[in-house]
């Protein structure tokens, strides 16, 4: 099997999903309850930062068009590292990584999200940069 593409039709490592900018990542994680995907802002410039979730709520209508479904957006949110951060995600409950029968749920969950939000940012991450 061939690995996926993204939008612009180049090799990705979906993992670590690289955006370009600094301090904007996207980031899918599953534990032994959960599995999230998010966007993440982790900026310490608070101005910066601003300027990035603004940008985000500005084309928030295309993001959900892009991603057919409503994410949480949080302005205010305190990271697993108790550092706070800027996220807009949106998370499968009752699922368990370690168990390996959850796993086609998870994928099922986290890869049509990803492969969406990589669409919506090859069409608009030149926005992003203008501001970086």
């Amino acid at each position: 099997m061939s690995p996926v593409l993204s939008a612009e039709g180049e090799k990705i490592n979906w993992i670590n999903y690289k955006t370009g900018i600094r301090y904007l990542s996207f980031r899918m994680n599953a534990t032994g309850g959960e599995a999230t995907i998010a966007i993440e802002i982790t900026q310490a410039d608070p101005h910066y930062a601003q300027k990035l979730y603004d940008l985000f709520l500005s084309l928030q209508q295309m993001l959900e068009k892009e991603l057919e479904e409503k994410w949480n957006w949080e302005q205010n949110y305190e990271n697993e590292s108790h550092q706070p951060i800027s996220r807009i995600s949106i998370t499968l409950q009752n699922c368990n990584v370690f168990k390996d029968s959850d796993w086609p749920t998870i994928i099922s969950f986290l890869k049509p999200r990803i492969i969406s939000l990589d669409k919506f940012w090859s069409d608009h991450k030149m926005i992003f940069q203008m501001i970086g």
